[in-house]
């Protein structure tokens, strides 16, 4: 890796917790003035947690692997790193169409397009090239923009990516730099084989810069980092509360049949803007979204089976409340960031406990509080006790008001 300037060494005991450690700012850090003046522009003083431990690393050239949850920042540790360093690279002396100089592997199109506008930011004053394949557009328009400028940044699910390297449009064999985000959903969706169908693209793993982040570290998330990464710092984030103490949480035991009209009566309750609906399945999502449209709502559908196209004008309906609720599946909502979310539903309960935290996690963001309001019925309600263990405390089951049903 090229020589970047000093970076205070990190020691080895990087798991954050119980002890209090000194705020790091990025001044800290020894950034580039144009990451600097970028990290000024978006407000942002003292890192997170997840930033002060992981960027020490990785800034310095070593691998890392870290365990955050989506929220903590990471998505700025990486990117950070990624552009310092190839800022003090410089440019290649020869550079051809379609070779990335560094790529980000993310499970899901909102999730890249998130990346993606959040490098765009960092690199706000830089000459560097932030580019994103994502299957659901088209791929002719997404083929000449890759080819009308240099690929600095690519950010892509695996699908998409492998469509272009295999019709050798998108060549990975120069990379210097690897980030693989949500490496635990990567496993859940099934998309491992086509990663390491991509990483076998790429130079080897003590040729490049390798950074891994998940929320778990399972072992298979553990021999995965074996395979990519080379000599790995492990940094491990845990939250200092699972989930937010800004979300109410309420789990109203109803019957399946009385789920429908309380989330219809919920919708007309005053204070409900922005409310986000999730449901376990496709078929169940896109029943919800037809039966609260024929009843005269205005309401929107993220699942995997949406065009792109159409989901990012959903998003941008929904933002802007010309939505009265969105409906997703776990993997469409995951990764979404939205202001403004007063409520999320959780119409079926999740059958990953893990997936209840990222629910929940919609609302109650940028300093605001929120409402998390789960219907549990006899289908789903032994689902109950896994998110408790998960949270560490009971959650009080109740009946609905009556005005609700």
């Amino acid at each position: 890796m090229p020589d970047s300037p000093e970076v205070p060494a990190p020691s080895d005991a990087v798991s954050s917790g119980e002890l209090e450690t000194p705020k790091t700012t990025f001044e800290d850090l020894g950034l580039r003035p144009e990451i600097l003046r970028a990290v000024n522009d978006l407000g942002f003083d003292e890192c997170s947690p997840i930033q002060a431990k992981s960027l020490p690393f990785s800034l310095n050239g070593h691998d890392v692997l870290g365990k955050a949850q989506t929220g903590t920042g990471k998505t700025a540790a990486f990117l950070i790193a990624v552009i310092q360093d190839l800022i003090n690279a410089g440019d290649p002396e020869e550079r051809y169409a379609g070779e990335a100089r560094a790529l980000v592997i993310a499970p899901t199109r909102e999730l890249v397009l998130q990346i993606a506008k959040d490098a765009d930011a960092l690199a706000n004053y830089t000459s560097l090239n932030i580019h994103t394949l994502v299957g659901g557009m088209d791929y002719v328009s997404q083929l000449k923009k890759l080819h009308s400028t240099h690929v600095d940044i690519l950010v892509a699910t695996p699908g998409r990516l492998l469509d272009f390297c295999e019709k050798r449009e998108v060549f990975l064999d120069q990379l210097e730099l690897l980030v693989i985000d949500e490496a635990d959903r990567m496993l859940d969706m099934g998309f491992i084989p086509q990663v390491k169908r991509i990483v076998r693209m790429a130079p080897p793993k003590n040729k490049r810069l390798s950074m891994m982040f998940s929320a778990t570290f399972s072992n298979d998330v553990l021999r995965l980092s074996d395979q990519w990464m080379y000599e790995a710092k492990e940094v491990t984030i845990e939250p200092k509360s699972v989930a937010t103490d800004k979300v109410a949480q309420k789990i109203y035991m109803v019957s399946s049949e009385e789920k429908f009209p309380l989330l219809l009566n919920l919708i007309n309750q005053p204070g409900v803007t922005n409310l986000m609906v999730f449901a376990n399945r496709r078929d169940q999502c896109r029943d919800l979204h037809s039966q609260l449209r024929k009843s005269g709502y205005k309401v929107g559908l993220l699942s995997g089976e949406i065009p792109q196209n159409k989901r990012v004008r959903t998003l941008d309906d929904f933002k802007n409340q010309r939505l009265q609720a969105l409906i997703a599946t776990d993997v469409a909502g995951r990764g979404i960031h939205i202001d403004g979310v007063s409520h999320v539903v959780n119409y079926t309960l999740p059958e990953e406990p893990e997936d209840y935290i990222h629910r929940i996690g919609r609302t109650g963001r940028a300093g605001n509080t929120g409402i998390s309001i789960s219907f549990a019925c006899e289908d789903d309600s032994f689902r109950l006790p896994a998110i408790e263990a998960l949270l560490g405390k009971k959650l009080k089951c109740e009946l609905p008001p009556e005005d609700l049903l």
